[in-house]
């Protein structure tokens, strides 16, 4: 199968660093979680990858068709990006915010029904008829991921890429949304790429993981109990790992003892 999405040798520089140089391939239908520490340079990697940022050198190509060559409205109905906080500036009903997603397309006879759809997908079928602007942070997260869905709702081997979409949401929605990103990318045969920071969510729904360090690519590998020394290393902690009940794997970082509790004085003695 031919990949979807190449990258090649692609640098970016932003505030004078380099991120890069990032060579990779995304075919339709994987799931890759994209991991690292804070500041390593996920979100510019997911800006080369969406075409948002055109590379200083290498190249960035979509469906063997350099990003920069796509007419930006043809690109959005095969492609879609849920950044890291996106924000509506103004009070506009929610299934308009949803409906923007369908924006590029001159004729589409079934944008309320793609629109319901998707916002009960994203569980927020109940938000429906609501100001964006009066709901809190996770139903505000669940309409901006009901707006991708309903970008390429009735697309097929598109590429879907969401920067921390389950910031904000407890955990019970956070495994939901997880279920409905799989069950939507995969019924389409979607790639999906998604920073994450929730090492068991990379390890549980995905198949392959980016680490990302410093600006570089530094592995490209398997979600399976083998990539467990390079997220060691990545995160530079000790990982404990084990399977639960249905046999999924889960990890959890090893911390040092406690030290003992400093021994209290009895009445009438002082500290040592």
């Amino acid at each position: 199968m031919s990949p979807l999405l190449t990258l090649e040798a692609a640098t970016l520089e932003v505030g004078g660093q380099c991120f890069g140089p990032f060579s990779l391939q995304v075919t339709a239908g994987e799931r890759i979680a994209v991991l690292g520490p804070s500041g390593a340079g996920k979100s510019t990697l997911l800006k080369l990858m969406s075409g948002e940022r055109r590379p200083a050198q290498g190249q960035v190509l979509f469906q063997q068709r350099a990003t920069a060559d796509w007419p930006l409205a043809a690109l959005s109905q095969h492609r879609a990006v849920l950044p890291q906080g996106g924000d509506v500036a103004f009070g506009l009903p929610t299934e308009l915010v949803i409906g923007l997603g369908r924006v590029a397309r001159a004729h589409d006879p079934h944008w309320a029904s793609i629109v319901r759809d998707a916002a009960s997908l994203a569980h927020a079928g109940h938000l429906l008829g609501r100001r964006f602007d009066t709901l809190s942070g996770g139903e505000q997260a669940r309409v901006q991921l009901a707006r991708i869905f309903a970008q390429l709702w009735d697309t097929r081997q598109g590429l879907v890429l969401v920067d921390e979409p389950l910031a904000a949401l407890d955990p019970g929605l956070q495994c939901e949304l997880l279920d409905s990103l799989d069950h939507y990318a995969s019924t389409r045969q979607h790639a999906l790429v998604a920073i994450l920071h929730d090492i068991n969510q990379a390890l549980a729904g995905f198949d392959w993981l980016l680490l990302i360090r410093q600006g570089r690519l530094v592995a490209d590998l398997p979600a399976t109990a083998q990539s467990l020394p390079a997220l060691e290393s990545l995160y530079g902690v000790s990982l404990s790992c084990f399977t639960d009940c249905h046999g999924a794997l889960v990890v959890a970082p090893l911390r040092p003892p406690r030290g003992k509790a400093p021994a209290l004085a009895q009445p009438g003695e002082a500290l040592a």
